[in-house]
């Protein structure tokens, strides 16, 4: 693999690491959203990869799941939009398991920017070689 197609592959995996950033960020942002038991609760999204076959390869979103909007109920019957019973509806999505992807995220997007960078030098470094 030359040092053009490295730099292709990674920013694929760049690209979708962001996506999954982006779709983990909303989910904690949405976290205690609160609806009314005839609402659908947030959905959470969750970022489906997948492997690119053709070319020098890489990875692309292949699409999103959602989590399930019925939530979970939650009593709170001081909550203006609690219902005759007092419950509410909060997504059903676990912190714990989105930090967890987070950081899984994150560390994927360095690995990712770190190829980048050693290809750019190693790049620079055959240009180097040539002038001399």
């Amino acid at each position: 693999m030359g040092i053009f197609a490295a730099i292709g592959v990674a920013g694929t995996g760049l690209t979708v690491h962001r996506k999954w950033l982006d779709a983990v960020s909303d989910n904690i942002a949405n976290i205690n959203t609160v609806t009314a038991t005839s609402e659908e609760a947030f959905r959470a999204r969750y970022v489906v990869a997948q492997e690119i076959t053709s070319g020098d390869g890489g990875v692309q979103v292949a699409g999103a799941r959602f989590g399930d909007p019925e939530g979970r109920l939650v009593y709170e019957p001081d909550n203006p939009l609690a219902d005759e019973g007092g419950y509410v509806r909060y997504p059903d999505i676990d912190l714990s398991s989105q930090m967890t992807q987070l950081i899984m995220a994150q560390r994927g997007y360095q690995a990712s920017a770190a190829v980048i960078d050693r290809a750019k030098e190693q790049y620079q470094a055959a240009l180097q070689i040539g002038r001399s």
